[in-house]
């Protein structure tokens, strides 16, 4: 039987765990009524074995802890917090720092109320976040909602009103008149009169159409293409393998290569000897940073991962981390772990021996050369656990760690080639500033998707495109000598690369101008907002959806007799802005789309709250309420096409809301997407 490789065994787990779609949370929900005017909402958990739920009050540091959101309330007041009840296990926990708390097999969580008037009405949701040794699932909801009559005082009090009126009547005329009757008829059915259930739930039952009947089963008839998750893969190794030899030229790490490798050589008078040791250390690298990354993916899983990548409050973190690591490479301050981790690892190494000797040496690596290599790989482990691929993070650090590995191992191979290497000096502090320009151009783009999520509106395309403009027209400058950062040396001088290089950054920034006028920039079209939110547009080559609502949008088509190409996208979506960039301005494809087709694009990311929230039972029969636009189609992708990653595009007759193809994802073949485009046309006739 063959061996699989590294890359094929990750493949395949990551198929496998892509296939699993897990439930290992079942809650329940009631309310438990107390003495006088107060009663209780309980939440009870069933957890399966492995799995735990985390209690509440965690802190931000933390993972997802429980929490009660109330969208309505009335005559109910809630009393204290909400709080877990039964047996909760406290644990230590390394990767967060701090005492955890969960429960295991089983769980409850009481939230407190008290009745404030004889009518009520509760619509709240629990949100729980809940882990195993594997995998995290992401933050989910357990909805309850009841209305009624709370009757306890008040149902003894318009009796006894009753009871009064009546004596009244009976001391009178000592009989009880036909008036005097009807009443006290009257109260009493109005203490038996139920009271429907309220909620603000609108009726939308137009989603049971036939327009929002999924079609999993149509779209399988047609022949689909292939994956790209293995191209995908490919680039974030490369993206992490270039990340890696951008740290090795940084000043924490470049310097120790040769102390390094001499130690090895030194070390040992057998050069064979000292050159598997030299190997050694550097597979010890690629298992310290892989394991990093492996951590990254089990602690947030597949789910969590793709909510990233359209999670405002996620983008907003990220970027601001991003400003905090470019702000660090220009010099403003250090990053470090503390000095007496490196301090108690070193002292580790030297009092072992063998393998695990080396190990703790390339340990001690990584802990000493965190200031430089910290926001490389903060920022690498940003890209790609926003992406949603759950290998993704692996797979980048197994590149970033056997760039960094190879120099040591290269040099150890040949002795020699230290001769000819670059000596450290004020180049590297040219590196580190360069790589700060960068970390605080992509801070932007995820500014900008929290900016398109909620509609804020800071940051529009042209605002954006001036910003980056500006940063690399500085950069240009820094390069050319002409801008000095606090660690730049005062006699530094403009060598020859650093001038072809401040070149390329300052004819990028001018090529970067029209786009202020809405030139496409297909360069950065992954990066810059929408076309759509350009104030000042003069080109008029580009391809915009006239409806962001399914319905108008079929309803649109019907009346003009054209097929629907409906376009899942996000915000935050690189890839969606790349096809638009890429594919939609090709001019074949422009006019298909323009003329022949009704666009709709449905934004899954879009905060924008609904007028009234939807409940809605997903396909495996657990109810949600949908609460902003992005909600409803992202609930509309799951359960028509069956998938929740973007871009997707799907032909539909606007009619029956059926298939014309099958469904497209990124690719950015123009001859087959217009193969694609056409086919649906002739199955449209």
């Amino acid at each position: 039987m063959k061996r699989l490789s590294l890359f094929s065994f990750l493949l395949l787990l990551a198929l496998l765990v892509q296939a699993q779609i897990v439930d290992p949370v079942h809650f329940s929900s009631k309310l438990n009524m107390l003495q006088g005017d107060e009663a209780e909402i309980v939440f009870s958990a069933t957890i399966d074995p492995g799995w735990h739920v985390y209690s509440t009050d965690l802190g931000q540091d933390g993972p997802i802890e429980a929490t009660l959101t109330v969208v309505k309330m009335e005559g109910v007041e809630l009393i204290g917090k909400l709080s877990p009840r039964g047996n909760l296990v406290k644990q230590f926990d390394n990767m967060f720092g701090m005492e955890l708390k969960f429960f295991e097999n089983k769980g409850t969580f009481v939230q407190k109320i008290r009745f404030t008037k004889p009518l009520y009405v509760i619509d709240c949701f629990l949100e729980y976040g809940a882990c195993n040794d594997e995998m995290c699932m992401p933050p989910t909801q357990v909805p309850f909602q009841e209305s009624g009559k709370f009757a306890l005082k008040y149902a003894e009090k318009q009796k006894e009103v009753a009871e009064t009126e009546k004596n009244k009547v009976e001391a009178t005329s000592g009989v009880v008149s036909e008036q005097g009757k009807e009443q006290t008829d009257t109260a009493a059915s109005k203490q038996e009169e139920k009271i429907p259930i309220v909620t603000d739930l609108k009726d939308y039952s137009y989603i049971q159409n036939q327009l929002w009947k999924p079609i999993v089963d149509d779209l399988k008839a047609f022949e689909e293409g292939g994956s790209n998750d293995t191209t995908s893969w490919w680039m974030i190794f490369l993206e992490g393998l270039l990340g890696g030899f951008l740290a090795i030229l940084t000043p924490c790490v470049w310097p120790i290569i040769p102390m390094t490798v001499s130690f090895f050589l030194k070390r040992n008078k057998e050069r064979s000897k000292a050159i598997r040791e030299a190997l050694t250390y550097g597979a010890s690298i690629v298992v310290i940073y892989v394991v990093l990354g492996l951590l990254v993916t089990l602690l947030f899983g597949a789910s969590a991962l793709n909510a990233l990548s359209t999670n405002a409050v996620f983008n907003i973190f990220f970027a601001l981390l991003l400003i905090v690591f470019a702000a660090s490479f220009f010099g403003a301050f250090e990053l470090t772990l503390p000095s007496s981790w490196s301090n108690k690892i070193d002292q580790k190494s030297e009092s072992t021996t063998g393998l695990l000797s080396i190990f703790l040496m390339a340990f001690t690596l990584a802990l000493v050369s965190f200031s430089c290599t910290g926001p490389i790989i903060g920022f690498l482990l940003v890209a790609v656990s926003s992406q949603g691929d759950i290998i993704a993070p692996t797979i980048g650090m197994l590149g970033f760690a056997i760039a960094l590995a190879i120099p040591f191992t290269v040099f150890a191979l040949f002795p020699s080639l230290l001769k000819s290497a670059p000596k450290s000096g004020g180049w590297m502090n040219t590196v580190k500033v360069v790589l700060g320009f960068i970390e605080l151009a992509f801070a932007l783009k995820f500014l900008s998707v929290a900016d398109l999520a909620y509609g804020w509106h800071l940051l529009d395309r042209e605002v954006f495109v001036s910003l980056w403009i500006v940063m690399f027209t500085l950069l240009g400058c820094y390069l050319l000598g002409w801008l000095k950062f606090p660690h730049d040396d005062d006699s530094h001088r403009t060598n020859v690369p650093q001038f072809f290089l401040g070149m390329v950054s300052m004819a990028f920034a001018v090529y970067m101008v029209p786009g202020l006028w809405g030139a496409p920039l297909k360069a950065i079209s992954a990066f810059a907002p929408p076309m759509n939110t350009q104030d000042f547009n003069l080109y008029t080559g580009s391809v915009e959806a006239k409806y962001k609502d399914y319905d108008l949008g079929m309803a649109a088509a019907r009346a003009e007799g054209k097929p629907v190409m409906v376009d899942f996208t996000g915000f935050g979506c690189v890839n969606c802005r790349k096809m638009e960039a890429a594919v939609w301005t090709a001019p074949k494809v422009q006019d298909i789309l323009n003329n022949r087709y009704v666009l709709i694009s449905l934004y899954v990311d879009d905060k924008t709250p609904l007028a009234q929230p939807i409940e809605v039972t997903e396909t495996d029969g657990q109810k949600r309420t949908l609460r902003t636009v992005g909600d409803k189609w992202s609930y509309l992708q799951r359960t028509k096409i069956g998938a929740n990653t973007q871009p997707y595009y799907v032909l539909l007759d606007p009619t029956t809301g059926k298939p014309l193809n099958g469904l497209r994802s990124y690719d950015e073949d123009i001859d087959e997407y217009m193969e694609f485009l056409v086919k649906g046309l002739e199955n449209f006739k």
